[in-house]
């Protein structure tokens, strides 16, 4: 229940911030990437003070050890840039770039203006959802199978 709680009270606050910095206006996103037209550089000092928030949270996670609410800090698996990562990061800004929205702020978005917003909130689950299931048809596949001789030669 602490869990939750914890959970419920950070993405709160993550929401309020986007209310409050009008990062939920696609208007907003998309006057910050126009940089030959009226550029508005405000994204750059929300993208900042986030990025300060972010380091001054994981410098406290690494000197508690574990999270307050119980459990633990889930470690990455992987380091290093993937294909899969280049992938997604590209798509994750295309989509940015001509919608101006992403996962956080079209959720937030849809209590403000619903109507204009579900539209991509669903295309948004509809992509999430044909990734899960490419991920997990790769999954189940078996490993190529490789003879000795190609096992000898590595």
């Amino acid at each position: 229940m602490r869990q939750t709680l914890v959970a419920l009270a950070a993405g709160l606050l993550f929401g309020a911030g986007l209310l409050l910095s009008r990062m939920v206006d696609p208007a907003k996103v998309l006057g910050f990437l126009d940089i030959a037209g009226h550029w508005d550089p405000s994204l750059a000092f929300v993208m900042g003070g986030g990025v300060i928030v972010a380091a001054a949270g994981f410098a406290l996670g690494k000197r508690l050890g574990k999270p307050l609410a119980g459990g633990h800090f889930p470690l990455l698996r992987r380091s290093g840039i993937t294909p899969r990562l280049a992938g997604g990061a590209a798509i994750f800004g295309i989509g940015w770039g001509l919608a101006g929205l992403c996962l956080g702020r079209a959720i937030t978005a849809l209590s403000l203006d619903p109507l204009a917003i579900w539209p991509f909130v669903v295309a948004m689950f509809v992509g999430i959802w044909i990734v899960r299931g490419l991920d997990a048809a790769r999954q189940s596949q078996p490993p190529a199978l490789s003879t000795p001789a190609v096992q000898n030669r590595r």
